[in-house]
């Protein structure tokens, strides 16, 4: 059987199936239509502007270490007239972080970019071993996505820098979207998909330049091209909820190879109908969303293993329901006839669901100046409890009327005598 021509180019010989379209395709034209893809997402949601700094988040990761790599190709093919920097964030994690930094360092001396690293210890007097050490696995990703998120930040503006791009993917925010779904919570959903995020609080805006980059195909352009960056997960990242959603978008990926770009899609038109004053984004559909400080990368964490599954789960699940299905055609209803029960129970239920959750203002945290729709932000109320041998593992949102959770605890005291 003769081996099969590249589906583009009709002469080299396929060596890669797209996982995107299960396209065949030779390595060099596989190179040029992933590059060519993120191109023209820059292009067309006008992320950049010539004479631009551009403060790349480098981890060390196939994400972070790719989106370096075709920055610097693009930028020099289409002349886009960037300076490029790359920025990398140490949280403190032994074993993981100290050699990641590493493959970014070595990073730095072959795209010859400069290279800017800040850690939490210098920020927060706190590493992420001390911190787990404190509280346990048990919501570790909570810290230090809000943690590292306004690190970034932090650094960008040591820089001087006002735009920093991350290496987020189409499986990171298909995982987004669903975690959103999965809370019911699609004000954060429109956030999440918005390819750029920006607030009138903050000098500094984010961009998503491989949105609808598949991350099989990031491994694989990695892979052909030779590049050289770090493969370990996160010690600590097991324990988050995140690694549930992908589990969901994996079994589903294997089904169906469109359903993450399905699912990104589909986050996008409900993001459309989130009210703007509740997080969606503007009607002119141009400007960037409001960012909400702990959100993007941060609060979800970074899980990897959590919830992994041959699919097991899924055919008991309808096996149960087969059951329950004949199960109610034998059921018998009764009707009570009398006094019926008191609803005021559920009349207040109803009314508290109707309430609206506040609408966000941002401005800048009362304590360290960080952008926050808060008095006080994220950071500095996980550091106070952190701080007072105390940690706080939620910060709640409160809801019109009503106190936040975190305040109605301040006005307990626990009696000794």
């Amino acid at each position: 059987m003769p081996p099969t021509p590249c589906a583009l180019c009709q002469t080299s010989r396929a060596l890669i199936i797209r996982p995107k379209n299960q396209q065949k395709l030779c390595k060099t034209c596989f190179i040029t239509i992933f590059e060519t893809e993120i191109h023209n997402t820059i292009t067309i949601n006008h992320l950049f502007h010539p004479g631009e700094r551009i403060a790349i988040g480098a981890s060390g990761g196939k994400d972070s270490t790719v989106l370096a790599s075709v920055l610097k190709t693009l930028n020099e093919r289409y002349g886009y007239g960037l300076n490029l920097v790359l920025l990398s964030i140490d949280e403190g994690i032994k074993g993981y972080r100290d050699d990641s930094l590493q493959t970014v360092g070595r990073n730095a001396v072959q795209y010859s970019m400069p290279l800017e690293i800040v850690g939490y210890d210098e920020l927060y007097g706190w590493t992420m071993d001390q911190v787990v050490e404190q509280i346990g696995k048990k919501g570790n990703c909570t810290y230090c996505g809000v943690f590292r998120r306004q690190a970034l930040d932090r650094g960008a503006a040591r820089l001087g820098i006002g735009h920093v791009v991350t290496g987020h993917n189409a499986d990171d925010i298909a995982e987004t979207v669903m975690m959103n779904l999965l809370r019911g919570d699609l004000p954060r959903l429109a956030r999440a998909t918005s390819i750029v995020t920006a607030s009138a609080a903050s000098e500094i805006k984010r961009s998503k330049p491989l949105k609808y980059a598949y991350e099989k195909e990031i491994v694989l352009y990695a892979h052909h091209k030779g590049l050289d960056y770090f493969t370990t997960d996160c010690i600590y990242s097991p324990e988050a909820f995140r690694g549930s959603a992908r589990t969901l978008i994996k079994n589903l990926e294997r089904i169906r190879p469109s359903s993450i770009l399905d699912i990104v899609r589909s986050g996008e038109d409900m993001a459309r109908l989130v009210p703007e004053e509740s997080g969606g984004p503007p009607e002119n559909g141009n400007d960037g969303v409001m960012a909400v400080e702990g959100e993007g990368e941060g609060a979800g964490g970074c899980g990897i293993a959590n919830g992994r599954s041959d699919g097991g789960e899924m055919a008991a699940m309808e096996r149960q329901l087969l059951a329950n299905e004949k199960a109610a055609d034998r059921e018998i209803d009764f009707t009570l006839k009398g006094p019926q029960p008191d609803q005021r129970n559920c009349t207040r239920g109803s009314h508290n669901m109707s309430k609206k959750p506040l609408k966000q203002q941002m401005g800048k945290c009362q304590r360290c100046g960080y952008l926050s729709s808060q008095d006080v932000c994220k950071a500095c109320i996980l550091l106070e409890g952190l701080n007072k041998n105390r940690p706080k593992m939620e910060v709640s949102v409160g809801v019109e009327g009503e106190p936040t959770l975190t305040r109605r605890m301040e006005g307990f005291a626990v009696d000794t005598g």
